[in-house]
């Protein structure tokens, strides 16, 4: 069936600000959407409130609406655009289905005759309310777990007393498991009960009988008008249930089930999506399997939307799900659809997958102080890392070497947990580290059957964690000069890194590099096909991986690499890695742009990165995608493969910022401000120096290696006293402390968590205003972007501030101090691109707190007010091709933007709120005001005061 003719205009609901449990996988599936769309000639429309999104780029669609997610902002862009035929909310998580439903029931879109795409209200609802969907499953025969409805607390009581615990509660209408929790025993039940009916939109909670032990499934569909219906991919976490998805590890293809288990799971999906209503588009159906012979399948739930996993199963498989889910929903069907990989086979082909895929979740406890670590049915996530490789073992290793927690991988790094009490104690109540606990309790000695007893994770993965076990214990055997090639081969194929085996060997990591490639065993790059190679991709989305030799007939050996090197002029992007608090979705933006910039520059462009829910990891946003762990040995086999120009780490954050150091010593060229510049910021004790040399004023400073140190230091500049550690971001570490005792425990936790670091110890201005800058520079020419004034005081850290746009309350006389401090240091550091300056204002004078020559936070949100493309421009002036004198800048703001931040406190009931230097942020959005007199503006600045803590 072709394209419906008469939707010509369509609005696109966006998920807004990035929170715990709908992060940027929306984004990269509403940009994936948006795209899809104007390649049919369609007008799009979007309405998202965040501003660090790649989604709300001017480019990205038609007409961007960076308005509040309400259906008054609804009205108002119907208004103004009455062409609009229909919508699509299928793309932009809970948040869009949510405004969707709200609309609908206030009469919105018949008042403005436009129709629902992608889904329909009735799949909706009947999904959402728990009890309709479990009539709807046993009206089709669909086995579920015992369970009822309950919109009262009395409901709920008598429900509890008739199954008896363990017992699982499950808000209805919520996303990331929101409400829902394990109760194992009567005493909690009363508070969780009344939690999970507050937080339902209609206060109800479904209440079922835990399946403890169970194994959890998940399968992606795609289904059009004609009812055809594809599996792209299928999902195993390797926790079993009582963990959300969210916060599970999870693998694909599934591992441990047998296929005519697989075949009836498959059927029963189809038969779900079917039974839910009338509708064109991706849907996501969780299922549990028994853990015994039986293999008794029992459906948890359905998602008639784009999901959280579709974008793990879209960069797991290659298959493009929401742009092919966009294309469903404007009529067409499955087989008038082209495989966007391939270009040749059908997208009613479903992919075959000849590698394994883990993804494993990154937390951010450490920002959340006395909160609860361990996983349950509520989402506490922040990002997730994927690692692509030939086995499980490899594609395990490579993913905990995204995650950047200071591991290399599973053990043989010496950070192992060798307390008994601690390691039985997280792996009974499922912490967010044991996927590294389960290899601390294998060397241990703990039999795989008391861990199997205690986690119930399938024992097929735990026996390849022990093959991984009796595998180091073999390799610490030898010494680098008595290793054998099959023994090193055979580590390198089950993933583990240099590092790790020169720990097991006791050698240099140099070492263990120099002995493979004398061996010649060397990386190859293997394409992410949808096709296990049966048909030609035309699209290089490549990961490593490590082979025996092969052998021709006339005797020549060789392993056979995918990646066909071009002679073209290219340049690599570092992309930023696994989202977390202080390094967001904002660094992804500026990668996608800088990429777009060397593209239009006449390069060959190449990104590297390991996120599977961002834009930068999409297999058409640059030349070339290598998904793989932004980790040194990854990175220098892909550029001595490559042979690029040089490499851009000033667009993903601190990740690729760290590994420049490294690269400037293996002679490899980075793109735009050198190491030397990037060093000197990031070292708190010599930018200090340089800024005395400017004559530019900074807070009365001292840095301290040890706690006695940091107690001398501090008898000289009084309290209170801000303490800093050096290369970090997101204000990790950073305390306001105001006395002795204070400050001692503070720097000896400190170094404890960031050993050898330099802190730098200065004296915290009480009272003052903070204020940042963003510019770009050539070297010799600098154009401010953007200068922001915060609502709150300084002291809370410039993530979590309100701040504005342009500043609303900074005379002449400062701003001029500041203008002048920014090009003095932009200057004096020599930057090629962008730098982000951080002030305090007190007594009309201007000090310095730091300066970061890099992309910051601020960028994306700057474009998006101003409406230039800052990233573009900077991208240009790094790789030498212009100059700041040929931009022509014409920002455009009327009124004032303030960026505004969100929080994720609600998955962390019990912790301190009060913010400071640290940043606790997990997104933003942005706000328009006309004037100093709005409401809103008002508001935020009447409560600036009340969240500072020392």
């Amino acid at each position: 069936m072709p394209k419906n003719s008469k939707l010509k205009s369509i609005l696109i609901i966006g998920s807004g600000p990035i929170i715990i449990g709908q992060a940027c996988e929306f984004d990269y599936s509403g940009s994936q959407a948006l795209r899809s769309l104007r390649e049919d000639g369609i007008e799009t429309i979007l309405i998202n409130s965040n501003p660090a999104t790649i989604m709300t780029d001017p480019s990205m669609a038609d007409h961007v609406y960076l308005l509040p997610l309400n259906t008054k902002s609804i009205i108002k862009i119907l208004k103004e655009h009455p062409q609009i035929d229909a919508v699509l909310p299928t793309m932009g998580g809970q948040t869009a289905l949510n405004l969707a439903i709200e609309a609908d029931e206030k009469g919105i879109w018949e008042d403005f005759g436009v129709e629902l795409i992608g889904v329909n209200i009735d799949a909706i609802n009947i999904t959402e309310d728990r009890e309709q969907f479990r009539e709807l499953m046993g009206k089709i025969g669909i086995p579920m777990a015992p369970q009822a409805t309950a919109t009262s607390f009395l409901k709920g009581k008598e429900i509890a007393q008739e199954f008896g615990f363990p017992l699982c509660i499950r808000s209805s209408f919520t996303l990331g498991g929101a409400g829902a929790a394990i109760v194992y025993e009567e005493k909690d039940f009363d508070k969780l009960l009344r939690n999970g009916l507050e937080i339902s939109p209609i206060h109800e909670v479904m209440i079922d009988k835990a399946l403890l032990g169970w194994k959890e499934y998940e399968l992606e569909l795609l289904r059009d008008s004609n009812d055809n219906v594809v599996i792209i991919c299928s999902i195993e976490n390797m926790d079993p249930m009582g963990i959300h998805t969210g916060d599970s590890i999870t693998v694909a293809p599934a591992m441990t089930l047998s296929d005519r288990t697989y075949q009836r799971m498959r059927d029963m999906a189809i038969h779900m999506m079917r039974s839910i209503g009338d509708f064109a588009g991706g849907c996501n159906v969780q299922f549990a399997v028994s853990p015994d012979e039986n293999e008794d399948i029992i459906a948890i739930e359905i998602n008639p939307r784009v999901s959280r996993s579709s974008a793990l199963a879209s960069k797991a498989t290659g298959y493009p799900i929401a742009k092919i889910a966009a294309k469903l929903a404007l009529g067409y069907s499955l087989d008038e659809l082209n495989n966007q990989i391939t270009k040749s086979t059908s997208a009613l082909f479903e992919p075959t997958l000849d590698y394994v895929i883990v993804k494993i979740p990154r937390w951010n406890f450490d920002k959340f102080e006395g909160s609860d670590r361990t996983l349950g049915l509520q989402m506490k996530a922040v990002g997730e890392v994927m690692g692509i490789g030939r086995s499980f073992q490899e594609a395990l290793h490579k993913a905990t070497q995204s995650l950047e927690i200071k591991r290399n991988g599973l053990g043989a790094d010496g950070k192992e947990n060798t307390n008994y009490e601690q390691i039985i104690e997280k792996l009974t109540h499922a912490s967010w580290d044991r996927v590294f606990i389960i290899y601390d309790a294998i060397k241990m000695g703990i039999p795989l059957s008391r861990i199997y007893e205690i986690t119930k994770i399938d024992m097929w993965f735990l026996k390849q964690y022990e093959e991984l076990y009796f595998l180091e214990k073999e390799i610490s055997n030898f010494k680098i000069d008595s290793i054998e090639k099959e023994l090193l081969l055979e580590a390198k194929q089950k993933g583990y890194g240099d590092r790790q085996i020169a720990h097991m060997l006791g050698c240099l990591e140099s070492e263990v590099y120099t002995k493979r490639e004398d061996l010649g065993i060397n990386r190859v790059y293997k394409l992410v096909d949808t096709c296990a190679a049966e048909f030609e991709a035309k699209t290089p989305y490549y990961y490593s991986t490590f082979e025996s030799d092969m052998e021709t007939a006339d005797g020549v050996r060789y392993a056979h690499n995918e990646s066909v090197v071009s002679d073209k002029k290219k340049i690599i992007v570092l992309g930023s890695g696994p989202n977390r608090i202080g390094q967001g979705i904002e660094f992804d933006y500026c990668c996608v742009h800088g990429v777009l910039a060397a593209a239009e520059c006449g390069y060959e462009t190449i990104m590297i990165n390991c996120n599977p829910e961002t834009v930068s990891t999409d297999f058409d946003t640059a030349d070339k995608l290598y998904f793989e762990p932004v980790f040194w040995e990854h990175i220098y086999d892909i550029i001595k493969h490559e042979k690029p120009e040089g490499v851009i780490v000033q667009l993903g954050g601190q990740t690729a910022l760290k590994l420049a150091e490294k690269l400037d010593r293996y002679g490899i060229k980075i793109i735009g401000t050198s190491f030397e510049s990037l060093d000197l910021a990031e070292d708190r004790g010599s930018f200090s120096t340089l800024l005395k040399e400017n004559n530019i004023p900074y807070p009365k400073f001292d840095t301290a290696e040890t706690a006695d140190e940091a107690l001398a230091v501090a008898k000289e500049l009084d309290f209170p006293i801000l303490v800093r550690p050096s290369y970090v971001l997101g204000g990790q570490g950073m305390k306001i402390v105001i006395n002795e005792k204070e400050l001692e425990k503070h720097v000896v936790s400190l170094l404890q968590s960031i050993p050898n670091n330099k802190l730098l110890l200065d004296h915290y201005l009480e009272g003052a205003i903070e204020a940042e800058a963003d510019a770009i520079c050539d070297g010799e020419e600098v154009y401010i972007i953007g200068i922001m004034e915060h609502i709150e005081p300084c002291g809370i850290h410039s993530g979590d501030s309100n701040s504005t746009l342009p500043p609303f309350n900074l005379g002449e006389f400062v701003m001029q101090q500041i203008k002048d401090h920014t090009k003095k240091i932009a200057l004096a550091l020599n930057t090629v691109g962008l730098i982000n300056i951080q002030f305090a204002v007190k007594d009309d004078v201007v000090y310095i707190i730091e300066a970061n020559p890099r992309a910051s936070r601020t960028v994306p949100f700057i474009a998006k007010a101003y409406g230039e493309p800052y990233v573009n421009y900077a991208t240009k002036l790094m790789l030498g091709e212009k100059k700041v004198k040929d931009f022509t800048f014409n920002p455009q703001l009327e009124g004032y933007a303030i960026k505004q931040p969100v929080f994720s406190f609600n998955k962390f009931p019990n912790v301190d709120k009060t913010l400071g230097p640290e940043m606790k942020s997990t997104g933003e959005s942005i706000l328009f005001i006309d004037s100093l007199k709005d409401d809103e503006f008002y508001d935020l600045y009447s409560r600036r005061k009340m969240y500072l803590s020392k």
